[in-house]
């Protein structure tokens, strides 16, 4: 199938999915939001993609946030579904790893998405922001609860109130970002990391995913508990039999996924 604002690629394992409206900068419209959501679908049912990649189109932007002539005519309503909210809740849930490949501006909705993602690579280039209260809104895909999370309540709260930009290092060194890297070489970063995520059991990725945000919603007492069932669920499966062996016997495992 055929997008009109993404390019979709599926590669040894990896689905890169790119956000492809550079002359507007990547800007989030209600169609890129719609086709996302068509695309996690399809490769939610495509076995043969273990990771998927998002980035946006050239270098001068990952995402600028929403598309600002669609945001004017938005309404009380509109707000309420909350469209961006549950995509980016969706992708934080979403079954399989997902790495954001961040190039230029990560602004607002593009930010938002970038957070929903497990883990972030940043270009050099990189710029990070929230800059909504410029038009009178907040944060609202995510960024008041997920950049708290990932930075902590002081830093979220200066970037959110004055709507400072971070560059990439300093968004590497305050946790928003794990990884920064030349623009030319961010893509092969990125699925670097995604390919070092192919090589664990599958049953195992998905658990420990889950028990690290699951366990971030609640106290640590009951993320243990979280964490100690998962293990329990892995201990009775045929990829924990092929990992121990493997590496008793020092040979690359063959994980089945079951």
């Amino acid at each position: 199938m055929t997008y009109d604002t993404l390019l979709v690629e599926r590669r040894d394992g990896v689905a890169t999915v790119t956000i492809n409206r550079p002359e507007v900068r990547n800007a989030l419209s209600a169609e890129v939001v719609r086709e996302l959501r068509q695309i996690l679908g399809e490769i939610a049912m495509d076995e043969a993609v273990r990771v998927v990649v998002l980035t946006g189109a050239g270098e001068k932007s990952f995402a600028a946030g929403a598309d600002i002539s669609q945001l004017w005519d938005r309404t009380f309503a509109d707000a309420l579904r909350g469209e961006m909210q549950r995509l980016y809740d969706d992708i934080e849930d979403y079954e399989k790893p997902t790495v954001a490949a961040v190039n230029g501006y990560a602004l607002g909705g593009g930010c938002e998405l970038a957070m929903a993602c497990d883990v972030r690579v940043a270009a050099e280039n990189a710029k990070f922001g929230l800059p909504e209260l410029n038009l009178g809104i907040i944060p609202g895909a995510g960024g008041t609860q997920r950049l708290a999370r990932l930075v902590g309540k002081g830093r979220a709260l200066e970037m959110i109130l004055t709507g400072r930009m971070v560059d990439a290092r300093e968004a590497e060194r305050i946790g928003l970002v794990s990884h920064v890297t030349d623009a030319s070489g961010l893509l092969e970063k990125a699925h670097g990391v995604a390919s070092s995520m192919m090589g664990k059991g599958p049953v195992a990725l998905r658990l420990a995913r889950m028990a690290v945000k699951a366990g971030l919603e609640t106290d640590q007492r009951t993320g243990l508990l979280i964490e100690r069932l998962a293990q329990a669920v892995l201990f009775s499966t045929d990829d924990k039999v092929e990992g121990t062996s493997a590496f008793l016997e020092k040979r690359t495992p063959n994980f089945q996924g079951r």
